[in-house]
């Protein structure tokens, strides 16, 4: 299984505006630290805000802040949320035509393996994977007024 681009960088995403603390973000300081393009990060913080992880805030000084504390967010909420689809095979996936469905014991076993994927992520939260405000500025070049 491959998580989306999207997906990696919604947690991406979560992490860099998590280690800012309280001070706001904005989409271009995060494209900038992340070197990738502005246009498509914007569709992940949109599709964050609509979900609920993060706030926008409008206007001149305004920018980005988590929702919600990060002992609240899940990686497997984020994850469902930005995921299209977990059809790992064409039997997951609506139409299936496959001639052996009826009688694969795989699409079980595949179900069972995406189930225990989950779980996982349904125990880490963002406060367990999230980085130090230091590390971003020595990984990333983050400005140096963060703690």
């Amino acid at each position: 299984m491959r998580l989306t681009l999207f997906s990696d960088l919604a947690l991406r995403v979560l992490m860099f505006t998590h280690a800012a603390g309280d001070r706001l973000v904005n989409v271009e300081e995060i494209s900038e630290a992340y070197a990738i393009s502005r246009a498509h990060l914007t569709k992940v913080v949109n599709a964050l805000t609509r979900a609920g992880y993060l706030t926008a805030v409008r206007g001149r000084s305004g920018g980005l802040r988590l929702a919600k504390p990060p002992e609240q967010i899940t990686l497997g909420e984020v994850i469902r949320a930005t995921e299209p689809d977990f059809a790992l095979v064409a039997c997951f996936a609506s139409g299936n035509q496959c001639a052996i469905t009826k009688c694969c014991e795989l699409q079980g076993v595949l179900h069972e393996a995406l189930g225990a994927f989950m779980a996982v992520l349904d125990r880490r939260t963002l406060a367990s994977i999230a980085l130090r405000p230091k590390d971003f500025r020595n990984l990333l070049r983050m400005p140096e007024e963060l703690p």
